[in-house]
């Protein structure tokens, strides 16, 4: 009994094994989809500055205009950044904390047959025990009784317990097989999510460094860009149109000062473009309160939880 109980300890242990894994790496993957999630909201919402940004710009003077376009334009790249940066955590890291799901589920059903057949060995071990206390305690004289006398009582329980050890017998060996196995199949999946789990997270930091390396880049560009804005020219061209004086020097003449916001300042950069081809398809992100509760939810059941959604 003392080797069942070692084995049922070593079961007991992977299965901890496989259930910690099961919880943590579905806290995980939640998390990591909300996080997502709140980064394309905040993309979009950035989309929403710089169509405001490019409705204000029309409205301004020709210096202000130009700086404030240009600015948008950075700030537009930004999102694009932002949107690759969306879709690699979805691609890299919550893909790959999905896919623990069907890996746990097996091997779950794995520790389930390997319990089936600790318990079939206990059965017979325990069946063995209560054979052999009824049984004589003289088995030397009932082994010579004749094959033929079989019928007799004493014959006849010794001869169930000889069926019983090699049922037990058989159980056992049955057992140690399954324990075998089992600890083989959950080495395996402990290693494999070692390295899952430092390739998983090192994609992450990647992604993230990737943005901010880039994002740091273009908002150095939009800081300069405002840097440079030269207040003084704006200010000498409202004065002069305040005193109805006109003919003042635009170096980035106006063809219409009066607010469009229908028409906004045409923007020729690709990131600029993108930013409008966004703008249409955030109506459902509007709700700023929500909270996105993380709860311990099983990971197969976590497919669409994490689609922040591009617009």
């Amino acid at each position: 009994m003392n080797v069942v109980l070692s084995r049922d300890s070593q079961v007991r242990a992977m299965e901890n094994t496989v259930t910690n894994t099961e919880r943590y790496f579905g806290q995980f993957c939640s998390l990591l989809a909300s996080y997502t999630r709140k980064t394309a909201r905040l993309r979009d919402k950035a989309d929403q500055l710089v169509k405001q940004l490019i409705d204000f710009a029309n409205t301004e003077t020709p210096e202000l205009r130009a700086t404030i376009r240009d600015f948008a334009e950075d700030l537009a790249k930004v999102q694009d950044y932002r949107q690759a940066e969306v879709e690699r955590l979805e691609a890299k890291v919550i893909s790959s904390l999905k896919l623990y799901g069907a890996q746990i589920k097996q091997t779950r059903a794995d520790i389930k047959k390997c319990k089936r057949v600790q318990n079939n060995e206990i059965k017979q071990l325990e069946k063995l025990e209560k054979l052999r206390q009824k049984s004589p305690s003289d088995r030397q004289m009932i082994s010579q009784v004749s094959v033929m006398c079989h019928i007799v009582s004493p014959a006849g329980r010794l001869l169930a317990v000889r069926q019983a050890e090699t049922s037990a017998q058989r159980a056992s060996v049955d057992t140690n097989r399954s324990t075998h196995y089992l600890a083989e199949t959950v080495d395996a999946f402990q290693e494999q999510k070692l390295k899952d789990l430092q390739r998983i997270f090192s994609d992450f930091v990647i992604i993230e460094m990737v943005f901010h390396a880039k994002a740091v880049e273009v908002y150095s560009s939009a800081f300069q860009t405002l840097e440079n804005y030269n207040l003084e020219t704006d200010l000498q061209d409202f004065r002069a149109k305040m005193r109805g004086i006109y003919g003042h020097s635009e170096a980035r003449p106006l063809t219409d000062t009066n607010p469009s916001p229908s028409v906004p300042w045409p923007l020729t950069s690709q990131s600029a473009q993108s930013t409008m081809a966004r703008e249409g398809k955030e109506a459902g992100d509007e709700e700023d309160s929500e909270t996105d509760s993380v709860e311990e939810i099983p990971l197969e059941d976590l497919r669409g939880q994490q689609q922040g959604h591009r617009g």
